[in-house]
């Protein structure tokens, strides 16, 4: 199977009201171009899952400014005052989580999970709404597994056969996301043929991609 497609197949399989992952922290990691050609769409009412909303005019940022997203998954908005402005005038929905516990509820999407159990918001606002569990005398959180229809990841080197190693810190959040989505698309910073990548360097197996766009100019 040829997984290779372009940038405007992919754009193509997200459809509005999808949820989607964004790889990435503060832009470093996530796959730009597939952004930016999302950014030109009209697709629109989508759920984000990712560690950020970036920067007004970088990464999911510029999606943000164009209010294609309905409700956004995030642990950090400091960096797009944009995203704060639609938060207060309740244009759109912001679920502010841990990055810790972002992190283990993609996972958790990924393994096939019910949830974990976490003490990390109790006492704070973070609890409201959310089961409660005693264990052995201590109050946990109980917190749920997150999924979506599309993730959408940043590989430093994919081979064509989807393996994917990342570079340093652009790992952050693709290797759960590749997990816990119906589909995967990651975006190749350079793209080599099967076998290029020693097998001790694959970080995501290709087993978890299911398309790949060139990245490269």
């Amino acid at each position: 199977m040829n997984k290779i497609i372009s940038l405007e197949e992919a754009i193509s399989h997200i459809k509005d009201g999808m949820t989607i992952m964004v790889g990435g922290f503060l832009d470093v990691g996530t796959p730009d171009k597939i952004i930016d050609e999302l950014a030109k769409s009209n697709v629109k009412n989508l759920t984000l899952i990712c560690n950020d909303t970036a920067f007004p005019d970088k990464g999911v940022g510029k999606m943000v400014v164009n209010k294609q997203f309905k409700k956004m998954i995030v642990s950090h908005i400091g960096t797009n005052p944009e995203t704060g402005r639609q938060l207060n005038e309740k244009e759109a929905e912001v679920e502010l989580v841990p990055q810790g516990t972002l992190a283990e509820r993609i996972r958790c999407g990924g393994t096939g999970l019910g949830g974990f159990l976490t003490p990390t918001g109790i006492g704070t606002i973070v609890e409201e709404g959310k089961e409660k569990i005693t264990v052995d005398g201590k109050d946990y959180l109980l917190e749920k597994p997150l999924k979506a229809d599309v993730a959408l990841i940043f590989g430093s080197i994919v081979d064509e056969k989807g393996n994917v190693y990342y570079n340093k810190s652009t790992r952050n959040f693709n290797t759960i996301m590749a997990t816990a989505a119906d589909v995967v698309i990651v975006e190749a910073e350079k793209l080599v043929k099967t076998g290029e990548i020693n097998p001790n360097d694959v970080m995501t197996p290709g087993i978890f991609v299911d398309y790949i766009v060139k990245g490269e100019e």
